[in-house]
């Protein structure tokens, strides 16, 4: 029962730090677009300068 709430606990901590990051990035305009960006020939498009 304890093994269960400590593994639950790790878990939800690396989560939400996973999601946290995501969030963070995306405001930074980091986000990826799955594709490998930085060979892309679109890349421009995909992440132009703000």
């Amino acid at each position: 029962m304890f093994g269960t709430i400590v593994v639950s606990a790790i878990l939800i901590i690396i989560v939400s730090l996973i999601i946290y990051k995501q969030i963070k990035n995306k405001k930074e305009g980091k986000s990826s677009c799955s594709c490998g960006c930085s060979g892309c020939a679109m890349s421009e498009v995909c992440h132009s300068k703000k």
